[in-house]
Protein backbone atom coordinates (compact mmCIF):
# COMPACT_ATOMS: atom_id res chain seq x y z
CA UNK A 1 0.00 0.00 0.00
CA UNK A 2 1.36 3.54 -0.40
CA UNK A 3 0.57 4.91 2.74
CA UNK A 4 1.27 3.35 5.93
CA UNK A 5 -2.74 3.97 6.83
CA UNK A 6 -3.89 0.65 6.97
CA UNK A 7 -7.41 -0.13 5.38
CA UNK A 8 -10.09 -2.04 7.08
CA UNK A 9 -12.22 -3.89 4.74
CA UNK A 10 -16.03 -5.64 6.56
CA UNK A 11 -16.42 -9.21 5.92
CA UNK A 12 -19.26 -9.11 3.78
CA UNK A 13 -17.46 -6.33 1.69
CA UNK A 14 -14.52 -8.88 1.11
CA UNK A 15 -17.31 -11.79 0.21
CA UNK A 16 -18.51 -9.68 -2.61
CA UNK A 17 -15.38 -10.12 -4.30
CA UNK A 18 -15.92 -13.98 -4.83
CA UNK A 19 -15.78 -14.40 -8.91
CA UNK A 20 -12.70 -15.92 -11.15
CA UNK A 21 -12.39 -12.03 -12.48
CA UNK A 22 -12.38 -10.21 -9.17
CA UNK A 23 -10.99 -12.56 -6.07
CA UNK A 24 -10.59 -11.40 -2.54
CA UNK A 25 -8.87 -13.63 0.16
CA UNK A 26 -8.91 -13.34 4.23
CA UNK A 27 -5.68 -15.02 5.55
CA UNK A 28 -4.32 -14.40 9.20
CA UNK A 29 -6.51 -11.23 9.40
CA UNK A 30 -5.07 -9.95 6.07
CA UNK A 31 -7.22 -9.57 3.09
CA UNK A 32 -5.37 -10.17 -0.31
CA UNK A 33 -6.87 -9.09 -3.94
CA UNK A 34 -5.67 -12.26 -6.04
CA UNK A 35 -7.46 -11.97 -9.04
CA UNK A 36 -4.16 -11.26 -11.27
CA UNK A 37 -2.56 -14.14 -9.73
CA UNK A 38 -6.31 -16.78 -10.17
CA UNK A 39 -4.40 -17.62 -13.51
CA UNK A 40 -1.19 -18.40 -12.09
CA UNK A 41 -2.08 -20.11 -9.29
CA UNK A 42 -0.49 -24.07 -9.31
CA UNK A 43 -3.65 -24.82 -7.79
CA UNK A 44 -6.07 -23.21 -10.20
CA UNK A 45 -8.40 -20.78 -9.88
CA UNK A 46 -11.28 -23.30 -8.34
CA UNK A 47 -9.20 -23.60 -5.48
CA UNK A 48 -8.98 -19.83 -4.76
CA UNK A 49 -12.41 -19.47 -5.54
CA UNK A 50 -13.25 -22.07 -2.90
CA UNK A 51 -11.65 -20.35 -0.03
CA UNK A 52 -13.67 -17.12 -0.87
CA UNK A 53 -16.50 -15.82 1.97
CA UNK A 54 -14.50 -16.96 4.81
CA UNK A 55 -11.35 -16.85 6.23
CA UNK A 56 -9.07 -19.16 4.14
CA UNK A 57 -6.26 -18.64 7.00
CA UNK A 58 -6.30 -22.72 7.55
CA UNK A 59 -7.06 -23.70 4.02
CA UNK A 60 -3.87 -21.82 3.00
CA UNK A 61 -1.81 -23.27 5.68
CA UNK A 62 -3.15 -27.11 5.47
CA UNK A 63 -1.45 -26.80 2.15
CA UNK A 64 1.69 -26.06 3.35
CA UNK A 65 3.15 -22.91 0.71
CA UNK A 66 6.34 -22.28 0.35
CA UNK A 67 8.29 -19.33 1.48
CA UNK A 68 8.09 -17.79 -1.79
CA UNK A 69 4.63 -18.77 -1.88
CA UNK A 70 4.32 -15.83 1.52
CA UNK A 71 6.61 -13.40 -0.16
CA UNK A 72 4.51 -13.55 -3.16
CA UNK A 73 1.31 -12.51 -0.78
CA UNK A 74 2.75 -9.18 -0.04
CA UNK A 75 2.07 -7.58 -3.50
CA UNK A 76 -1.54 -8.87 -3.34
CA UNK A 77 -2.39 -7.01 0.32
CA UNK A 78 -4.92 -4.61 -0.12
CA UNK A 79 -5.66 -4.00 3.73
CA UNK A 80 -6.97 -5.68 7.43
CA UNK A 81 -10.39 -7.42 8.04
CA UNK A 82 -12.50 -5.95 10.77
CA UNK A 83 -12.51 -9.15 12.74
CA UNK A 84 -15.97 -7.97 14.27
CA UNK A 85 -17.85 -8.42 11.11
CA UNK A 86 -16.92 -11.62 10.11
CA UNK A 87 -19.15 -14.64 11.33
CA UNK A 88 -18.20 -16.99 13.60
CA UNK A 89 -17.16 -20.82 12.50
CA UNK A 90 -20.11 -22.86 11.73
CA UNK A 91 -20.64 -25.79 13.58
CA UNK A 92 -20.30 -29.31 12.18
CA UNK A 93 -23.97 -30.54 11.08
CA UNK A 94 -23.11 -34.28 10.53
CA UNK A 95 -25.36 -36.32 7.38
CA UNK A 96 -28.66 -37.36 8.31
CA UNK A 97 -28.43 -41.21 8.80
CA UNK A 98 -31.43 -43.78 8.54
CA UNK A 99 -32.60 -45.22 12.03
CA UNK A 100 -30.48 -47.32 13.69
CA UNK A 101 -32.23 -50.91 13.24
CA UNK A 102 -31.85 -53.02 16.95
CA UNK A 103 -34.45 -55.36 15.09
CA UNK A 104 -31.98 -57.25 12.90
CA UNK A 105 -33.89 -60.28 12.85
CA UNK A 106 -35.14 -59.61 9.75
CA UNK A 107 -32.23 -58.61 7.60
CA UNK A 108 -30.45 -61.73 9.07
CA UNK A 109 -33.89 -63.98 8.08
CA UNK A 110 -32.88 -62.79 4.27
CA UNK A 111 -29.36 -63.35 4.38
CA UNK A 112 -29.81 -67.18 5.98
CA UNK A 113 -32.69 -67.92 3.15
CA UNK A 114 -30.30 -65.81 0.61
CA UNK A 115 -27.74 -68.64 1.70
CA UNK A 116 -30.02 -71.79 1.72
CA UNK A 117 -32.33 -71.67 -1.10
CA UNK A 118 -29.90 -72.01 -3.96
CA UNK A 119 -28.24 -74.97 -1.80
CA UNK A 120 -31.67 -76.36 -0.98
CA UNK A 121 -31.74 -76.27 -5.17
CA UNK A 122 -28.65 -78.04 -5.47
CA UNK A 123 -29.47 -80.67 -3.15
CA UNK A 124 -33.51 -81.41 -4.82
CA UNK A 125 -31.72 -81.51 -8.88
CA UNK A 126 -29.27 -83.61 -7.35
CA UNK A 127 -31.54 -85.98 -5.53
CA UNK A 128 -33.86 -85.81 -9.00
CA UNK A 129 -31.13 -86.74 -11.37
CA UNK A 130 -30.08 -89.76 -9.00
CA UNK A 131 -33.56 -91.34 -8.89
CA UNK A 132 -34.07 -90.47 -12.84
CA UNK A 133 -30.48 -92.11 -13.36
CA UNK A 134 -31.49 -95.48 -11.97
CA UNK A 135 -34.94 -95.93 -13.72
Amino acid sequence: MASDEKKVLTFDEVSNHNKTKDCWLIISGKVYDVTPFMDDHPGGDEVLLSSTGKDATNDFEDVGHSDTARDMMKQYYIGEIDSSTVPAKRTYVPPQQAAYNQDKTQDFVIKILQFLVPILILGLALVVRQYTKKE
